[in-house]
């Protein structure tokens, strides 16, 4: 047991105690308004700005300081947390911070939990809040011998702590993931996840978890967990030993050279066959450990039976959505997680973990490919209004219970998407984000049978919000029911989402085969988001980010496609359904007839605009832009991304590059149940880290990765200067954030976090970007003054054109 020693808290509005383990903050400062975040991709932040100009003055209660550079200090009142050691105020959630202090005589590593939270700063290194308080994000700081201080960005209420840790590496198990283990399937070996805590100085290479359950014993190498932070490592557990229902302990001993470092036990529960329950999966975004739920088939699962995708509502588990159904004679329903209760809002990351657990499902249950549905409640209303529309095709009917439409309107707890800007580079941003408003993309729902179910006195998500939607559908729609609950509140019990005439609806529609769908009108925001609807594929757009339509009548007995097209510039189209030996003719907007002659029963006919004329071409190079790798800048955290800091630089400078690193990685693993690899420049090699996403922080000067990765960009960051074309800023106070394909892979990019210098690098440090919806174009540079004055600072914005060139006409800049 460690001994401790005499704290002595300095400052008048603390009290002096003796350490503990656990040391909560009872008293501190605290200044309202000085932030805005939200689902945009830039911010205003007051104190930050002065942090990182060097010109932020220590707090003092009640009293403004004389100007520093004609800046005035901020007012701060003091504040007490009260009897269950709670910091709020009606204000607190009004762009404020809480500031405290700790001091100490000598210097310690120690944990930071505080709840209530969007990020803190701890002796000015920024660190990941918990806003929705789950209380089981610890993050290892060092405290310094002296004072310490901590600036919390509020979130209505927060409870802060410092712990003293027993083990300076520790497995953490509040938030594990676990599978059930279901009788009479295979459970010889199933998949965990635990956090390890490294409160250490040292790297934690080739560690173990040794897992013991029912007798039985597997050892699983984990991956690497730096310096001073935590990471969610996945483990083998053998379950076959389980031969009855009932809880179980799973027993996890983490080891390094045989050595027993921590031991901790999980709980495992055995449900049967008709049970619902949880399974695991690795995830191909970033090779975490995720998982999805499912309510069986009533009387066993059948090949060509129906499948149902419910996504369910904030703050809600998948295991509880499923457990919401009663099982289907005609089905299996799964629930995916949208990564974490919150997550992403089924947007961004969100949409890939649905995607990816429908591609699972499909797989594992064998469904008729007609009779697929997707439905969900609340945030998963949205959800299922949002993937609806993004992905038409895959989809039989939809059913939105309780939902919102779009983020532009509802917002929840990361606040709204802006509807309107007349601001240019604010309008870019906002395209950037396109594929959010599902009220543009309404006709993708034309083919889909759609139910509406709201509660009429649901004070939650507003039942306005369904009207609006019914008077969208109204206009077009010629097959959707619309239901009322009366009286229903938000939830008004299972049948919020278990609802029979739902299911009904359900089952009186069947996704149509492609051969006799003859009409199409579909629109997209972007092919790297939503490319395909059934035998006709927009490639590439003439202007990204913008909205494209094809509306298409094809007539296979006169071998005829006709229609007219919007923002499209490469167009696909599959003829197999005519056949072999057949001439085609296609008559698309004002152009000159086409007439093509298939060789094969699977040909497909590429189409490009040029000079205002559709004509044959062929597919474009995989180097350029296209389905597989479209761009906008978040594109790049994906494939099993990896992390990259840079070493190369100033002391600060690759102080700066970890730290933010590992930020990013600590709101990945809050925001996303993620785990990312995080790596020195000098490890990174194509061979070595081949067809995975890049996140490279630093710039040119400063990262050794940048030459492998970056050289061929024509937006180049180097020390005391930014490059764009022929545009060129000088100073050291330029920010910026860009993608990149990566040149050796197809699929993969390199998303850089940049700047010219200490002021540029720290103006990048928010990750606005792991906000659900925020719109981030392929490429935006701006000054550190952006966090007082917004757009006023962005130098440039937009997006590369479909070779990966700067175009004038996709980009503005001042």
């Amino acid at each position: 047991m460690q001994k401790y020693i005499l704290l002595i808290l300095l400052l008048g509005y603390q009290q002096v105690t003796i350490a503990q383990k656990t040391y909560v903050f009872s008293k501190g400062l605290f200044v309202s308004g000085v932030h805005h975040y939200g689902r945009e991709a830039l911010y205003i932040d007051s104190l930050s700005w002065q942090l990182y100009n060097q010109i932020l003055q220590k707090p003092v209660m009640e009293k403004k300081e004389n100007k520093v550079n004609g800046v005035e200090s901020f007012l701060w009142k003091e504040v007490s947390a009260d009897s269950s050691n709670v910091f709020k105020s009606r204000r607190f959630g009004a762009g404020g911070y809480l500031y405290l202090t700790y001091t100490t005589v000598r210097e310690q590593n120690v944990l930071l939990n505080i709840k209530g939270n969007s990020a803190v700063y701890f002796n000015g290194v920024l660190h990941a809040g918990d806003p929705y308080s789950s209380g089981w994000l610890y993050i290892p700081v060092t405290l310094k011998r002296g004072l310490n201080e901590l600036y919390v960005r509020t979130y209505f209420q927060t409870i802060a702590t410092i712990i003293f840790p027993e083990k300076p590496v520790a497995i953490s198990t509040p938030d594990s993931t676990m599978p059930h283990v279901v009788l009479n399937k295979q459970n010889g070996v199933l998949q965990g996840a635990v956090v390890i805590i490294n409160s250490s100085f040292k790297e934690l290479k080739k560690y173990q978890l040794k897992s013991v359950v029912a007798g039985k014993i597997l050892i699983t190498d984990i991956a690497v967990i730096p310096s001073m932070s935590s990471r969610k490592v996945i483990f083998n557990f053998d379950a076959a030993g389980i031969n009855a229902t009932g809880k179980y302990d799973c027993s996890v001993t983490l080891l390094s050279n045989k050595k027993v470092i921590d031991e901790k036990k999980l709980q495992l529960e055995a449900v049967d066959s008709i049970a619902k329950y949880s399974t695991t999966f690795i995830s191909q975004i970033d090779g975490s450990l995720q998982y999805y739920s499912v309510t069986p088939q009533l009387n066993g699962t059948r090949d060509n039976a129906a499948l149902f995708l419910s996504v369910h509502g904030a703050g809600v588990e998948a295991i509880g959505q499923a457990k919401a159904y009663q099982s289907k004679d005609w089905g299996t329903l799964v629930a995916a997680t949208n990564r974490r209760p919150r997550g992403f809002n089924w947007e961004d990351w969100g949409r890939l973990d649905a995607l990816e657990v429908l591609n699972l499902a499909t797989k594992k249950f064998i469904p008729d490919p007609q009779r697929i549905y997707l439905t969900g409640h609340s945030m998963g209303g949205h959800g299922t209004w949002f993937l609806g529309a993004t992905y038409p095709g895959n989809w039989a009917a939809i059913a939105p219970c309780s939902g919102y439409p779009t983020l532009k309107e509802y917002g929840s707890a990361d606040g709204k998407i802006p509807d309107s800007s007349k601001n240019n580079f604010e309008q870019m941003l906002l395209r950037a984000g396109n594929q959010s408003d599902v009220i543009s993309l309404a006709n993708n729902y034309k083919p889909l049978g759609v139910y509406v179910l709201h509660g009429d006195s649901d004070k939650v998500v507003s039942v306005n919000y369904a009207r609006q939607m019914k008077k969208v559908l109204a206009t077009f729609h010629p097959d959707f029911n619309y239901y009322e609950y009366p009286g229903g509140e938000h939830w008004f019990g299972d049948q919020s989402v278990d609802w029979k005439p739902l299911f009904d609806f359900f089952k009186w529609h069947i996704r149509l085969a492609d051969t006799v769908v003859n009409q199409i009108d579909f629109t997209t925001s972007s092919p790297g988001i939503s490319s395909t609807y059934r035998w006709a594929s927009i490639l590439q757009q003439v202007h990204p980010l913008q909205y494209s339509n094809i509306k298409l009548e094809r007539n296979r007995a006169a071998n005829k496609i006709t229609g007219s097209t919007k923002n499209i510039y490469v167009l696909q189209f599959s003829l197999k359904d005519f056949g072999a030996n057949k001439t085609v003719s296609l008559a698309l907007d004002k152009s000159d007839l086409i007439k093509y002659t298939t060789i094969t029963a699977n040909d497909s006919l590429i189409l490009i605009l040029k000079n205002d004329q559709w004509e044959i071409g062929t597919l474009p190079s995989l180097n350029q832009k296209g389905p597989h790798r479209y761009g906008t800048f978040k594109e790049a955290f994906n494939y099993n991304m990896v992390f990259v800091y840079g070493t190369n630089g100033t002391k600060e400078e690759n102080e700066w590059s970890l730290n933010k690193a590992k930020y990013d990685a600590e709101t990945w693993y809050y925001r996303g149940n993620g785990a990312v690899d995080i790596i020195a420049d000098k490890a990174y090699s194509l061979a070595s880290y081949k067809d995975r996403g890049i996140v490279l922080f630093g710039n040119s000067t400063t990262n050794a990765a940048w030459k492998i990765l970056l050289t061929d960009c024509p937006i180049q960051v180097e020390r005391n200067k930014v490059t764009a074309g022929n545009k060129v800023w000088t100073g050291s106070d330029l920010g910026a954030y860009f993608v990149w394909p990566v040149k050796s892979s197809f699929t993969t990019s390199v998303a850089v976090i940049s700047g010219s210098g200490l002021k540029g690098m720290q103006a990048a440090s928010a990750n606005q970007y792991f906000a659900g919806a925020s719109g981030f174009p392929d490429f935006v540079i701006y000054g550190v003054d952006m966090l007082q004055s917004g757009t006023a600072s962005v130098k440039m914005a937009g997006f590369f054109d479909n070779e990966w060139k700067l175009n004038s006409e996709e980009f503005i800049q001042q």
